[in-house]
């Protein structure tokens, strides 16, 4: 399992590995065709960033040469803000006396239907709080069953599950799963986490073992922006992690993202680092020159600018028309957000742009229909 490789990995020492990394290190990085970690760091380094040009050209290069200039398009569903957990940064935590909603199947229902109405979506993304008790498997299930009236590729972004929890999500016709493990620190992790199953930090980090042991077509990972004040060294672990995977699990396709904390408006968690525009460029850029393969994920999260100068540069999977409350769609369009959209535009509008700026946006995930075909033949 991941964790216990990460054992092995000092979160001090990786910090100061980066911090030293010299205007040579990131040369000799940028001159490879197949990057390691070490490189990874270099181009992640503070030394790197004269080299931004570089790297956006580079990252451009890699990402035609993998994905054409086609952008997969999602959509996200919160169908619950049901949730066990304390985490301190989150408003679904379960000591906010908020409205708790957890949407019937007619009601999961009558947003797929809603989300048709907007745009051809074939991607959705169910989104849950953890509340096993309430929301577990079988809710999912009936979610999932629900969902293939409507889409051709479902993933989830819930709790972590038990291996034999996946592989029965799976045969009901899910085909990804999407977990962030906000944190690689794990001195830090239960000071964020501090309740509920969230605060068992392996049992989150071997997450995603138990999803690629299911066979799970699609994993995505993602550390929050802002928990840590090392930004740099987060996102490091990841690329440990998936190394990792890939060398496991190599049948799987994988994604990151890099979602950044805003400051909040009241007395709530205040984020330990602001990352800046060119910071989250230099991270995807980054990225991307260490795996030519691996989707990469902007959210509406995101505004709009970034969103569309990043499209042509590395970013090759973004949502659109996100609402981040439970039966947004439909149901429940004034329900509390997890967090605030940036982006607002209309999938048309989004659709257009990406257009102008020559990208073709897809909206069916034709490498889930391969591998159907393939376990047909």
């Amino acid at each position: 399992m991941f964790s216990d490789i990460l054992d092995t990995i000092s979160w001090e020492e990786t910090t100061k590995r980066i911090a030293e990394m010299t205007d040579a290190d990131v040369r000799r990085a940028l001159a490879k065709h197949r990057c390691d970690v070490s490189d990874f760091m270099a181009l992640l380094s503070p030394a790197a960033e004269p080299y931004l040009e570089t790297m956006a050209r580079l990252s451009r290069k890699y990402t035609e040469e993998r994905f054409g200039r086609t952008m997969s398009m999602f959509i996200p569903l919160y169908i619950t803000n049901s949730c066990s957990n304390s985490c301190v940064y989150c408003g679904f935590h379960r000591e906010n006396p908020m409205p708790r909603i957890i949407l019937t199947p007619e009601q999961i229902e009558n947003e797929y239907k809603a989300i048709k109405r907007m745009a051809p979506f074939e991607n959705i993304l169910l989104v849950t709080g953890e509340n096993i008790a309430k929301a577990g498997v079988a809710y999912l299930e009936k979610a999932i069953e629900i969902g293939k009236r409507y889409f051709s590729n479902i993933k989830i972004e819930v709790m972590p599950l038990k291996a034999e929890e996946y592989m029965k999500l799976k045969q009901s016709g899910l085909n990804g799963v999407v977990c962030f493990q906000e944190t690689y620190n794990r001195e830090h992790y239960k000071t964020y986490h501090p309740r509920g199953m969230k605060s068992r930090f392996e049992w989150r980090c071997d997450g995603f073992d138990r999803m690629g042991q299911a066979g799970m077509h699609s994993i995505g990972m993602g550390v929050l922006i802002g928990l840590e004040k090392e930004w740099r060294t987060d996102v490091t672990m990841m690329a440990y992690h998936l190394r990792y995977l890939q060398k496991h699990y190599w049948r799987t396709k994988f994604s990151v993202n890099f979602p950044r904390m805003r400051p909040a408006q009241n007395e709530g968690f205040q984020p330990n680092c602001l990352m800046t525009d060119r910071e989250l460029a230099q991270a995807t850029f980054a990225m991307r020159i260490f795996d030519h393969d691996v989707d990469i994920s902007y959210s509406t999260r995101e505004p709009a600018y970034i969103r569309d100068n990043m499209c042509t540069l590395g970013v090759t999977t973004m949502s659109a028309g996100s609402r981040v409350n439970p039966g947004g769609y439909h149901t429940y369009p004034m329900a509390l957000e997890q967090f605030t959209v940036s982006d607002e535009r209309t999938p048309n509008e989004i659709d257009s742009r990406l257009k102008q700026l020559g990208r073709e946006p897809v909206w069916k995930d034709w490498d889930a229909s391969f591998d159907l075909m393939r376990k047909c033949l």
